[in-house]
Order: C-alpha cells, then sequence, then structure tokens
C-alpha cells in the first residue's frame, strides 16, 4: 500500500471514527472516557519530556479479551475516546484462547510487553507500512532490539472475531485490522505515547475481571523454540539494521 492509497484509506477510516467522537463531544464524558483520559495525562506527565506529540495517546488495554476493541485513541485535546481492536503475543498466550496470560521482555518470547512506549517514523518492512516503536520502561526497553513495531495484518479485523471469536496473535507486535490501520498512522506515528497494560475498564467504565490465567514461563518457551531453531517471522538481524538505515538516512554508512 502506497502513502496516496493509505491517505485515501485514512480518510475514510476517519470518517468511520469520527461519527461516535460526535457523540462524545455532545455530552460530558462517560466513566469509561474519564478513566481513560485520567490514564494517558498520567502518563503522558510520567514521560512527558520523551514525547514528540502530547495530543493524542493509544491505550492498549490487556486486561480485556482479545475480541473488544480495547485499543483506544485517547484525543487529550478535545476529551474525546474511540476504539478498535488489536493483537497480542502469541507467546503472551500460549493457550490462544485470546486472553493475555503474561508479558515478557525477553528475545525470542513472542510476547507482549507492559509499559509506555514512544511511536517513531514509518518504514516499509515486511506486514507493508509499520511504525517502529521505543520502550520508554525497564518491562519493554527491548522493544527496538526486538522489532516490536506497530502493523496491519488480516487476523486482528472484525471478520477474524465473527469466525474465531477472537483475534489472532502477533509475535509481540501490537497488530490493527487493515481498515483502521490508517488512522493509527495517521495520529500516532511521529512522536507519540502508546501505553499498554492489564486495565481492565469495560464498555460502561466498571472494572472487568480476567478470568484466572496461567502464567508463562517464558525462559522455557524461550529454550525450546530455539532448541527447534525456529526462527521469529517477525524479526531478523538484516532487517533490524535496514529499519535502522531508513530511519537514520543522515547517519553515514560504517
Amino acid at each position: 500500500m502506497n502513502r496516496r492509497q493509505l491517505l485515501t484509506s485514512g480518510i475514510a477510516a476517519g470518517a468511520a471514527l469520527s461519527a461516535p467522537a460526535r457523540v462524545f463531544a455532545q455530552a460530558a464524558p462517560d466513566p469509561r472516557t474519564r478513566r481513560l483520559i485520567e490514564i494517558a495525562q498520567r502518563e503522558v506527565e510520567r514521560v512527558g519530556a520523551t514525547l514528540w506529540h502530547r495530543d493524542v495517546v493509544g491505550v492498549a488495554d490487556f486486561g480485556l479479551h482479545s475480541a473488544q476493541p480495547r485499543f483506544h485513541f485517547v484525543d487529550l485535546l478535545n476529551g474525546r475516546v474511540n476504539s478498535t481492536l488489536v493483537s497480542h503475543g502469541s507467546g503472551s498466550d500460549p493457550e490462544h484462547d485470546g486472553w493475555l496470560n503474561d508479558y515478557s521482555n525477553l528475545h525470542d518470547s513472542w510476547a507482549t510487553s507492559r509499559g509506555a512506549y514512544i511511536t517513531w517514523e514509518w518504514y516499509e518492512g515486511r506486514y507493508g507500512t509499520s511504525v517502529r516503536l521505543g520502550g520508554l520502561d525497564e518491562s519493554n526497553s527491548n522493544a527496538l532490539d526486538r522489532a516490536i513495531v506497530l502493523h496491519s495484518a488480516g487476523y486482528a479485523t472484525p471478520g477474524h472475531v465473527a469466525q474465531w471469536g477472537r483475534l489472532g496473535r502477533s509475535n509481540g507486535c501490537p497488530a490493527f485490522g487493515t481498515e483502521t490501520f490508517p488512522q493509527v498512522l495517521y495520529r500516532l506515528s511521529g512522536g507519540r505515547l502508546i501505553f499498554a497494560d492489564t486495565l481492565g475498564i469495560g464498555a460502561d467504565g466498571e472494572d472487568v475481571a480476567m478470568p484466572p490465567q496461567e502464567p508463562v514461563d517464558f525462559e522455557a518457551a524461550i529454550a525450546e523454540r530455539r532448541a527447534r531453531n525456529t526462527p521469529e517471522p517477525e524479526t531478523s538481524e538484516s532487517e533490524l539494521d535496514r529499519i535502522y538505515r531508513e530511519a537514520n538516512p543522515t547517519l553515514p554508512e560504517s
């Protein structure tokens, strides 16, 4: 998908997402919106010096099932929230039941990491146009080296939920449906904040309790994966080198 196509689809997706935004603009924020705004403001204040823009924050609530719209665009300028689907990593959900069991920052864990991220620029990679992420916390400090990026995926769509009752899983990246990904690009790239955690905020602002989840032995899973010599589909050393070069065109060749 080229940038002209992205712009066209972005306008269309924006129109789709703007409808509920108008509803929020007509009334005082509902309890869920208030909670998400408070979280976004708190995280902006905590890591704000690192950010380039503070107008929109992405909040990923992995305390909800993957069939739920648990990624929230929090518009701090206008006090509005729009939500969409987002995947989590296969290493974080070994049963593939749609619930996130655990987080990891380890290489080859194929897991989701919790914490604050800064978004960087677009690049064209294996999954088309994607956005690199930098981890701002100890819990996600390996995001760049793990090639944790924002990208689109066919397994992160409402159609996939309708067929399987849950989203597919990534190798740790937050993946979005192809219809809404242009909004991710235009609203969140370029030095904005994404915050991921187990929040469990329901549609009415209530607390949602996750069913009991078995902890993941990531070290054992990584050892087994490496013993099988299974390559990690989303990353390789050469791919990381290419991403870094494209993101830093003024750096001299080594």
